[in-house]
């Protein structure tokens, strides 16, 4: 496929009457891969004990076709629901002593933060944070940031790959080699990494990542990965501990008990699809497209926009609302006349998360502005 937008929108199950510009939070599932899933399916309800006995075949067969896209070996993938139920198997396996510190972002996912704050309360550890520089900062200024928060009882530190809320993209090998230098070893949550990002897992540096195939690579909800350095394997267990207990990292991860495993086995097909679309290609052609659609919707409302870091397909615009008002509230009015951009305070400002993938087009922004126009003048 080369021709995207409107071109290849009935690919998709979306709504025609709805403006969908937030592909970074779920992602959107095409009926392509959809049917791979279905297959799985039949699969297993055909014969269920023949087709659990030939299950870890299967996933180590999907795994060396995730790895090969990630740039990584595919001993050290194993699968996971989500990124979040990544960072619990990381965070849950680690022994903590009194006054360790974990740190994380401010600008943090909320779910990893809060599996930060139920491990360290467990082992009366705390967790501390980097402050990330806000709105314009550079890749120096991030970096030397996580560098600031790290101490000499600093014992791991999760860093988002693309924080979510705010949709920076952080120099995660290069932090990694601070975390490094300093003997902190590093959990990346790159949430939204896969299928927006060119990745070289390998090359990064990081002890352990975990990311989504659900959101940008449009795998089914379900399908996310936990790469683990060959060095931290052995004390990295899955959150449910079943069977395979003892027997390696990857027999404990791929048996966790009884589970329909169709939504990991249908990422070969939703790496198919992601490269019909046009792979590298499309991955520029959203991030050009998110950078075009900010200055639009930032004319459009006279106010301003996130511009500076040109290497993610999710940007930010700040909403010109009158201080005190409330992110969720608005965001809850904006769904209800017809659009789903997540609206997030930060910094004292309320700013408007768009996405861009590969069923948009600049007409839907505009039509967005005009949403979100109509909701401020209501709101007035």
């Amino acid at each position: 496929m080369t021709q995207l937008g409107k071109a290849v929108r009935h690919a998709w199950r979306l709504d025609p009457d709805f403006c969908t510009v937030n592909h970074g939070s779920f992602g959107a599932t095409p009926d392509c891969v959809l049917a791979e899933q279905d297959t799985w399916r039949r699969r297993m309800e055909a014969q269920p004990t023949r087709f659990m006995s030939t299950l870890p075949a299967a996933l180590r067969a999907t795994a060396a076709r995730l790895a090969a896209f990630l740039g990584a070996n595919s001993e050290d993938i194993a699968f996971v629901d989500n990124a979040t139920g990544g960072c619990n198997a990381v965070l849950r396996s680690l022994s903590l002593r009194p006054d360790d510190e974990v740190l994380v972002l401010d600008h943090g996912y909320g779910a990893v933060r809060n599996t930060v704050r139920f491990v360290t309360g467990l082992m009366g550890a705390r967790m501390t944070e980097a402050a990330i520089p806000f709105p314009n900062a550079t890749p120096e200024d991030l970096a030397a940031a996580v560098a600031a928060g790290l101490t000499s009882r600093t014992r791991v530190a999760v860093i988002d790959h693309i924080t979510s809320a705010s949709a920076l993209v952080l120099p995660v090998d290069r932090i990694a080699a601070i975390c490094h230098d300093a003997g902190v070893p590093i959990l990346i949550d790159g949430a939204h990494g896969p299928g927006q990002l060119d990745l070289d897992l390998n090359a990064i540096g990081a002890d352990w990542y975990t990311g989504n195939c659900h959101k940008w690579l449009c795998a089914p909800k379900g399908s996310a990965f936990l790469w683990t350095s060959p060095a931290r394997q052995a004390e990295t267990h899955p959150t449910v501990i079943s069977h395979g207990f003892g027997q390696g990292y990857l027999k404990e991860f791929d048996w966790t008990g009884t589970r329909d495993p169709s939504a990991v086995l249908s990422i070969p097909a939703a790496i198919d699809f992601h490269e019909q679309l046009g792979g590298a290609t499309l991955r520029q052609r959203n991030i050009d497209l998110a950078a075009e659609a900010a200055s639009l919707v930032a004319r459009r409302l006279n106010t301003e926009a996130i511009l500076g870091d040109p290497g993610r397909a999710m940007r930010l615009v700040r909403l010109p609302v009158a201080p005190g008002t409330q992110a969720l509230p608005f965001r809850a009015r904006l769904l209800q006349a017809g659009t789903d951009a997540p609206v997030h305070a930060i910094g004292g400002a309320l700013w408007l998360r768009l996405s861009a993938f590969a069923y948009n087009e600049i007409e839907d922004y505009t039509r967005l502005a005009d949403i979100v126009a109509g909701v401020l003048r209501e709101s007035s």
